[in-house]
């Protein structure tokens, strides 16, 4: 059998991944080499953008959202094992 249809569809996916990043890492490089300048003024716009984003309350917003969620999901799981260990009595 042909070498690259051998493995599992998994490990084709992941071959096939990893193959595209070394891609894309080798045009990235050859990009940075070509324009150094242009290169670091896009690193630095970009970490300018990354840097207004309220990342940090959009976290602390979702984390507190689950906490909030978190508390009924275990009262009505601990009713749902109640009932099911009431049920298995009953039997």
């Amino acid at each position: 059998m042909d070498e690259q249809f051998s493995g599992t569809s998994a490990e084709r996916g992941l071959r096939y991944t990893k193959d595209q990043f070394e891609q894309v890492l080798e045009q990235t490089e050859e990009y940075v080499r070509e324009n150094p300048a242009r290169a670091v003024a896009y690193a630095v716009i970009a970490g300018f953008i990354l840097n207004r984003l309220p990342i940090g309350r959009i976290l602390g917003g979702f984390v507190r959202l689950l906490m909030i969620a978190f508390k009924p999901a275990i009262l009505a799981y601990g009713a749902t094992k109640l009932y099911q260990a009431a049920q298995g009595d009953e039997e």
